[in-house]
């Protein structure tokens, strides 16, 4: 110091260069730590972001695998029942073909209805008398004579229809029901019997 108690300027240069340096240091110090905070909240930030994005990335996954097995689910179905109706498709085909040509065959041959007449009477007579209605009346009633006529002495009744599509109908002697045997009759049990033996037979 100078005679009169001031610094001298050597003390002032140096004391000037302290507070410089500390004020630097102090400068840096706190430019580290916000560098180190931003760098800390930048990385938190980066992580959060990370995990939402694995987030968004597994359950776009899940559902992914949800829909390729719901649509191959769905795709089975529909191959399932594709599958199931044209082979009901093929099988009512081929019966209905098989079918009609058998019912043909059977209503052209004259032996057939008299024959089944006289087994179907068999069956029902045994318990009860039993009335036989047919267009056929006539050439039925003959053929009972010549092959089955103790039918007839047991009670069968042979009875003449016209304008019916029915080939043969079966009844009680006091008509409590009847059973009607036509084209139609015959096919639906051919068919109920034939189609199980074709799709087992097919599939």
């Amino acid at each position: 110091m100078g005679t009169t108690g001031l610094p001298s300027t050597s003390g002032i240069i140096e004391l000037t260069e302290k507070l410089y340096r500390e004020g630097v240091e102090k400068g840096q110090a706190e430019a580290e730590r916000i560098k180190l905070e931003a760098q800390a909240e930048a990385q938190k930030i980066l992580d959060n972001a990370r995990q939402q994005a694995q987030a968004i990335e597994a359950q776009a996954k899940k559902k992914a695998a949800e829909l390729d097995t719901n649509t191959k689910s769905e795709l089975k179905l529909y191959t399932s029942q594709a599958l199931n109706a044209l082979r009901s498709e093929i099988a009512n085909v081929l019966t209905n073909s098989a079918v009609d040509e058998a019912v043909k065959g059977l209503v052209a041959d004259p032996e057939f209805l008299p024959k089944f007449a006289v087994e179907l009477a068999k069956k029902w007579a045994s318990d009860e008398p039993v009335v036989l209605s047919t267009p056929e009346a006539e050439s039925l009633k003959k053929y009972f004579v010549a092959k089955a006529k103790e039918l007839l002495d047991k009670g069968v009744t042979i009875r003449q229809v016209s304008g019916k599509d029915t080939l043969l109908t079966i009844a009680p002697a006091d008509g409590s029901y009847k059973v009607d045997f036509g084209r139609e009759e015959f096919e639906t049990y051919f068919k109920g019997f034939l189609r199980p033996q074709l799709v087992e037979m097919l599939f």
